[in-house]
């Protein structure tokens, strides 16, 4: 069954909207905080929390004159609370309630692109185990080498996808904290005790030392997962419009009835979902740059990191939360041709079985230099004239006089090969593989 993935929460999460609804929890919060602290008066509090509400569209309006868009959406919030808005913001910068808000809005995407890897790890999963024993040849500098599985292939990703997972999960961690230090972090107007009282509110952790604003290395680490994120599936894309080449054929993207695959040739069926995971993940590489760059600011703050960061961290997010589910659905439908596999394997008339054939020479007592000579010489004309290579090996009197006709059975053998698939699975899957 084709499962449908969906991707209404991820944009939902960047709307204007909800980063508003985000600068009011911290808003909230800290007015909670003070009002415990003495600071301003609890029945105060009340009013806010039953008074306060925004719109969009009065914000913007409020930013053309003002051009300034916390102090807009103080003001939005003052015209609909009252009197008691003015303890709204009571001793806050605007990087408090910005760099608070952008940790609780990194957190909701975090988790949500976390839920989207899982999901990746259970199709490779599924698909590792369906093909664990379906031959396949393997390619080094992409040339054929020796033969492994289709189910290696997955089980690699699916193991890769393991390690973004807790990349995922560190940089997620890294970006779960808030700060109410004030203009340069001194906590000239709060005490310490109210920002952790807020962070607590609000289910992130104090940064033990800040700025005017959360430093940005924690950014950069949370960009710089998603970017490798993006990478591997990137990797994963590759190799599938590999095995969807014509020449190839090994497996190819599930082409639904009415597609079509271009305006002028009507036989087309191309891999476009991995061309275009591929073709993302180069952006998502930009912006791990640009997030890097953010991390050197002047002195204690400047604001060339927030024009870009309104591009990076909704975009990155939303950009790799639509490659995960695609990545997905691509993997999960992908069409295999295992007859095509095993063409391939034998395509160079049994040149991949070359380095089983060395180690029973050597085995053999064979001095291994010569014995490279040997299977080389033989190999060589195989490739050159279109000659089967088992049968070479077996009318050469050199090879011939040292192994048996058993030994070089089993050094054509693809079981030979494949004996130690089963135990490849087991270190991956029981977790030991780590």
């Amino acid at each position: 069954m084709i499962r449908r993935y969906t991707l209404p929460e991820m944009g939902a999460i960047w709307t204007e909207e909800n980063r508003f609804r985000k600068w009011l929890d911290v808003e909230i919060a800290a007015c909670q905080a003070n009002a415990e602290a003495g600071n301003i008066p609890a029945e105060a509090v009340e009013v806010i929390r039953q008074k306060a509400d925004f719109s969009v569209d009065r914000i913007h309006e409020l930013e053309k004159t003002l051009d300034h868009d916390v102090i807009a959406f103080t003001t939005n919030l003052a015209e609909n609370i009252g009197p008691e808005a003015r303890w709204v913001h009571y001793g806050l910068t605007s990087s408090d309630v910005v760099d608070t808000a952008n940790g609780l809005l990194m957190c909701e995407a975090g988790d949500l692109i976390i839920s989207r890897l899982q999901m990746l790890s259970d199709v490779l999963k599924k698909r590792a185990y369906e093909f664990k024993d379906t031959p396949m040849i393997g390619r080094t500098h992409g040339i054929h080498a020796e033969p492994m599985t289709l189910g290696l292939v997955f089980a690699l990703w699916f193991e890769e996808n393991r390690r973004n997972i807790d990349r995922m999960t560190r940089a997620r961690a890294g970006i779960s904290y808030g700060k109410i230090s004030g203009a340069v972090g001194t906590f000239a107007h709060l005490e310490p005790e109210i920002e952790e009282r807020v962070c607590f509110l609000l289910g992130l952790r104090p940064a033990s030392v800040s700025t005017q604003i959360i430093q940005r290395d924690r950014y950069a680490e949370f960009v710089c997962a998603l970017a490798i994120v993006a990478s591997s599936l990137e990797k994963f894309a590759l190799q599938i419009r590999h095995w969807q080449r014509t020449e190839v054929g090994e497996a190819h993207e599930y082409f639904k009835p009415g597609q079509k695959g271009s305006s002028a040739m009507p036989h087309k069926r191309n891999p476009i979902l991995s061309e275009r995971i591929c073709g993302m993940a180069r952006i998502i590489r930009g912006y791990a740059v640009t997030a890097l760059e953010n991390n050197a600011l002047w002195h204690e703050r400047d604001i060339s990191h927030s024009s870009s960061e309104r591009v990076i961290l909704p975009d990155s997010c939303i950009a790799v939360d639509y490659m995960l589910a695609k990545a997905a659905s691509l993997i999960e439908t992908l069409v295999v041709n295992p007859k095509r596999m095993m063409e391939n394997l034998n395509a160079t008339r049994g040149l991949v079985f070359s380095g089983q054939l060395l180690l029973e020479l050597s085995s053999a007592g064979v001095a291994r230099e010569e014995a490279y000579y040997w299977v080389q010489r033989n190999a060589h004309k195989s490739w050159d004239e279109g000659l089967d290579f088992r049968e070479l090996v077996s009318s050469d009197p050199d090879i011939s006089s040292r192994v048996s006709p058993e030994q070089i059975e089993k050094a054509f053998d693809v079981r030979t090969q494949l004996k130690n698939v089963d135990r490849i699975f087991q270190r991956v899957f029981s977790g030991r593989g780590k």
